[in-house]
């Protein structure tokens, strides 16, 4: 299929967590493995794994590819429900894959009669456990050493305020310590997965001083770019492989991420990333637009709660994150024009910057955590709470709850109070029919025609390509073709 200049490939991975009321039932690893199989056994939405991706984190029958070109899998870390979109190029096809992967969950627990047992969550913090999930994007880029060692320095600043619009808020904050114990020989051996190839081990703290910042992750990140991220969270996660890679291009692997309710907010995250990397592969950010302590900025900025996000540039000037992400920008006008979605990303950003610049609060439409911020407070104001109250961490978390019956996100959606680029009928398509432009296509027609074989035969799926049995491999190192099927 050809390609329009600035065409990228982008998806999004979303780690869920599970919570099971009715202990009776059983422990939510057992109810991730009965959503599991449900959805590839009994609904026949995709084709489960016959081979072990990965002996350790996936092994076989943990996962496979749907039908509408997205990856569903329970992660050996953690075992959660873990949803990879599908290639896509165009922002509405993601938000769309995105929720679709949502829904398909959603009514499995439903036809499966768990609804008032099992409540599966897109948020990325547990309060109590102070862990926190990924939502990971991942953006196909310039494979060349200058970007990967030295352009990549000049996404920082960027990453590092974008949370005025991508956040999603959360209730409380987290101190990491130091002075914890290594793990015992017994939690090695009882829970080998999680200690692969760890490099340290953090405790984690209330921290009683935030009662609500932008982002949920910002307290958990130590690096600015690791390989190894076990306890070692980085913005940027290099991935040396090759499903993404294609002339000269690979996968760039955002770690620094939330996993955004709010349609809007999920394709403008997506957007102005997008045109960052852009400006950063053709030299176009300007070198002094760096910051000597980018971490440090990231905490500040999320727990500012006057609003002002102030942040300290690498020359000792310091500037708002709002005038920042202007710059930014301006940057990016360059590429007005050349298409629909470009002229989106630049009209919206710039018009949520004047909005956060005239009065955050008011954003509530469009971006999630001053939505969510709105609801915890109703909240806090109807029961007479202070922000030290455990019920605010539910609140918080039920807002995040993927059942549209039981979110707080979707009845705020429901009352009008958001700005949307979907319609339902676009998530009920997306949730059988891949993006039309990429190899999601033509990979989604190797599922349903694997699918629909009498009698178990040989099959492998993977990005990149398709084993249909043992003599036959179709192969699709271009993600930009669609490879239909004759």
């Amino acid at each position: 299929m050809s390609k329009k200049p600035g065409d990228r490939i982008f998806g999004v991975e979303t780690e869920f967590g599970c919570l099971v009321s009715d202990e009776t039932y059983g422990t939510p690893e057992i109810a991730v493995e009965t959503i599991k199989n449900y959805l590839f056994h009994d609904l026949k939405l995709g084709a489960i794994d016959l081979h072990a991706r990965d002996d350790v984190f996936e092994p076989a029958q943990s996962g496979g590819f749907l039908m509408n070109g997205a990856r569903l899998y329970i992660d050996a870390v953690g075992s959660h429900l873990e949803y990879a979109t599908a290639e896509c190029r165009n922002l509405t096809d993601l938000v769309a894959n995105d929720r679709a992967g949502q829904r398909q969950i959603v009514r499995a627990i439903n036809e499966l009669g768990l609804e008032d047992v099992v409540s599966i969550y897109n948020n990325s913090v547990d309060h109590f456990g102070g862990h926190t999930f990924g939502c990971h994007e991942n953006y196909l880029v310039r494979g060349d050493d200058e970007f990967l060692n030295t352009s990549v320095n000049m996404l920082y600043p960027f990453l590092v305020t974008r949370q005025i619009f991508a956040g999603v808020g959360r209730v409380g904050g987290h101190i990491l310590t130091q002075s914890v114990l290594r793990p015992s020989y017994q939690d090695v051996m009882d829970n080998p997965v999680d200690y692969i190839w760890v490099s340290q081990v953090y405790g984690v703290v209330p921290d009683w001083e935030v009662d609500f910042q932008l982002s949920q992750r910002a307290d958990h990140i130590l690096k600015t770019i690791a390989s190894r991220v076990r306890f070692n969270r980085a913005l940027i996660n290099p991935k040396w492989e090759h499903f993404y890679s294609h002339e000269g291009m690979t996968r760039l692997h955002l770690l620094f991420g939330e996993s955004n309710q709010n349609e809007y907010a999920y394709a403008l995250k997506i957007g102005t990333t997008m045109l960052v990397l852009r400006l950063a592969e053709d030299h176009l950010i300007d070198s002094k637009w760096t910051m000597n302590h980018p971490l440090r900025t990231l905490r500040e900025v999320s727990r500012d709660a006057s609003y002002r996000w102030l942040v300290e540039m690498s020359d000792g000037k310091t500037m708002t994150a709002i005038d920042l992400q202007r710059e930014y920008l301006a940057m990016a006008q360059i590429y007005r024009g050349e298409s629909e979605q470009t002229d989106w990303i630049l009209q919206e950003w710039e018009s949520t910057l004047d909005g956060l610049a005239k009065d955050p609060l008011a954003m509530g439409d469009r971006i999630d955590w001053v939505a969510k911020l709105s609801i915890v407070n109703q909240y806090r104001e109807e029961e007479g709470l202070d922000w030290q109250d455990d019920a605010l961490h539910s609140v918080d978390l039920e807002y995040h709850n993927i059942d549209p019956e039981k979110s707080l996100f979707h009845a705020w959606q429901q009352m009008g109070n958001t700005k949307r680029l979907l319609d339902n009928l676009d998530i009920v398509t997306a949730m059988t029919d891949p993006p039309q432009n990429t190899r999601a296509k033509g990979r989604s027609q190797l599922v349903e025609r694997v699918i629909k074989r009498k009698g178990p035969r040989f099959y492998a799926f993977d990005w990149n390509g398709v084993a249909l049995d043992r003599y036959n491999y179709v192969e699709m190192l271009d993600p930009f073709e669609t490879y239909e099927q004759s």
